[in-house]
């Protein structure tokens, strides 16, 4: 009996499979419409097991995890491709999308630096990066959105405050109060407060202080005791900047009377006074030369000075005559005026005019290129890096995007004090011109003097 029923049930089973065979065929040599038509019928007639078992099997013929599926190679090789924001909706999938997407170093490292951010290739920990990028994102929608700064001021002047020079978070301010101080940027404390001439330019380091004055002169001053050091006579106007370098034992001043001076640091002694120029010189710029040309090599020395139309590049160094190696201008004609700004850091000059902003290759001397806004003219220069620029007029902070050459972000201004000289405002921490890395967009911003005689302070905003 029991053998009876197993041959009976074998046959079913075969007629079961030949049927079945002829449903396929039959329903291979259907339209697209007639399957999902045929595919509606049968669902409606399928019953509690049989749709759990079409939903089981859907769910895996359809939600093929690939990321899962596929070597960590090649996911990341796909990745690549995706944009960072796409990337971060994925990582919202799942765990596992989460934890290889967040895996993936090149992705995070590339979306960081198409924001300008600097990488530093020796950390390969990717969740780390993916964090930086993140916090990139939060920083670049914040200048977009004119959110990243915040401002403040230093009160302690008496008199207009003409001169300004920063360094490793500490502002140096010159007045016509006979005084110049130290402030710490990060308290607004005033640190040091020595009695010295009229300022018009000042630079400092830990132990001293340089002043160029209206009266003519310069003068170095020890912090700690207040004591002048050392005068330097010579000039017959106004020396409007100064600039020095304590390896060279050199100090370098430019004037109103259109010359340059080249003194003994440590003697006081004028060692040449350069002629050339025919207006205020306004700037002097001390740097080592970073590239190699036909008149100068790495390591050398260079000195620049500019006036209102033109930048003379000189040799300096230990000896004691030098001649112009070459001058550089916007306009032959003189139509063309620089603003009293200049950027040198060893491998590019860069100065603002009212054509645009020019950046010179130093191995050549030749053109690179003129940045231009043309919504908005006349911007001044204040810091020029990698990747960013940091402008400004009469109203506003701008950011320049270098790469391009668009302007990013704004910040409104006071009503400043003028000066045709540029001294009474300067960039502060400038790193994050070369790229922002998530440490470097702290600190001081901006400065200058206003009218009321205190310091107005743009700062960054930490981190929210």
């Amino acid at each position: 009996m029991e053998t009876g029923k197993f041959f009976h049930n074998l046959m079913e089973r075969k007629d079961f499979e030949t049927w079945l065979d002829n449903i396929s065929v039959t329903f291979l040599s259907l339209t697209d419409l007639q399957k999902n038509e045929t595919l509606d019928h049968l669902i409606s007639l399928s019953g509690a097991v049989q749709l759990r078992h079409l939903s089981n099997n859907l769910e895996t013929l359809l939600k093929r995890d690939f990321l899962k599926l596929l070597p960590l190679e090649l996911s990341f090789y796909l990745l690549k491709w995706l944009d960072p924001q796409t990337l971060l909706t994925c990582c919202l999938v799942s765990k596992q999308w989460n934890k290889v997407i967040s895996a993936c170093t090149e992705v995070w490292q590339t979306a960081c630096k198409s924001l300008g951010w600097q990488i530093d290739d020796s950390v390969q920990d990717a969740l780390h990066w993916k964090k930086v990028y993140l916090k990139a994102i939060l920083r670049m929608k914040q200048l977009e959105d004119h959110e990243a700064f915040e401002t403040s001021s230093l009160i302690g002047h008496s008199a207009r405050v003409y001169a300004l020079y920063y360094k490793d978070g500490l502002l140096c301010t010159g007045s016509d109060d006979l005084s110049a101080k130290l402030w710490d940027v990060s308290t607004g404390q005033c640190v040091y407060g020595i009695q010295t001439h009229t300022c018009a330019a000042v630079k400092f380091d830990e132990q001293k202080l340089v002043t160029g004055s209206f009266d003519n002169t310069v003068a170095c001053w020890e912090w700690s005791s207040g004591a002048r050091t050392q005068h330097f006579r010579g000039h017959t106007g106004a020396v409007f900047s100064v600039d020095y370098n304590d390896e060279l034992d050199i100090l370098v001043s430019g004037s109103a009377d259109f010359t340059v001076k080249v003194w003994a640091l440590s003697a006081g002694t004028c060692l040449n006074t350069l002629t050339g120029h025919t207006e205020w010189v306004t700037k002097v710029v001390l740097q080592k030369c970073k590239v190699k040309s036909l008149l100068h090599s790495p390591g050398d020395y260079i000195l620049l000075s500019a006036d209102k139309y033109e930048i003379k590049i000189w040799p300096i160094g230990r000896e004691i005559n030098c001649k112009c190696l070459k001058t550089l201008s916007v306009s032959e004609d003189r139509s063309i005026c620089l603003q009293p700004r200049l950027h040198f850091d060893g491998k590019y000059i860069v100065c603002s005019s009212a054509l645009g902003l020019y950046q010179w290759d130093f191995a050549s001397y030749d053109i690179l290129r003129v940045i231009k806004t043309p919504e908005i003219a006349n911007l001044a220069l204040l810091g020029f890096g990698d990747i960013f620029a940091l402008l400004f007029d009469n109203r506003y902070l701008y950011i320049l995007d270098l790469r391009t050459e668009s302007l990013i972000s704004r910040w409104p201004l006071p009503e400043y004090r003028k000066s045709k000289r540029g001294s009474s405002f300067l960039a502060g921490e400038a790193s994050w011109l070369n790229g922002l890395d998530g440490h470097n967009d702290s600190g001081l911003v901006f400065a200058t003097s206003m009218p009321d005689h205190s310091i107005h302070l743009v700062l960054w905003k930490e981190h929210g």
